[in-house]
């Protein structure tokens, strides 16, 4: 089995930024893909950005990959930069791991607050 991590998370002021680390552990190897999803307050759970074993990424929409970047250091640790927070950003982001059979790990969340 996989677990996955999150950290990184806390108070931010609007545009300002954070790095969000999602540590995989466990059969890292069954993975395809890594991404990070969000969950706003009384929203539903949403895709920010997704990238493969291979280095290939996605992202939810334009805008907001020009201000978030996911990448990885390897296998186990997969990273969500953030840039130019906003208000509207504010969630918990969630770490989520595709296996090869297409199944899905989610980690436990981090909350990501951007307020004045």
């Amino acid at each position: 089995q996989v677990q996955l991590v999150e950290s990184g998370g806390g108070l931010v002021q609007p545009g300002g930024s954070l790095r969000l680390s999602c540590a995989a552990s466990g059969s890292i190897f069954s993975i395809y893909a890594m991404g990070w999803y969000r969950q706003a307050p009384g929203k539903q759970r949403e895709l920010v950005a997704t990238i493969t074993s291979g280095g290939s990424t996605k992202y939810a929409d334009s805008l907001l990959k020009g201000r978030f970047t996911i990448s990885r250091d390897n296998a186990n640790l997969v990273y969500l930069q953030m840039n130019s927070l906003k208000p509207d950003d504010t969630a918990v982001y969630y770490c989520n791991g595709k296996g090869w059979d297409g199944g899905d790990v989610w980690g436990k969340g981090t909350l990501v607050t951007v307020s004045s």
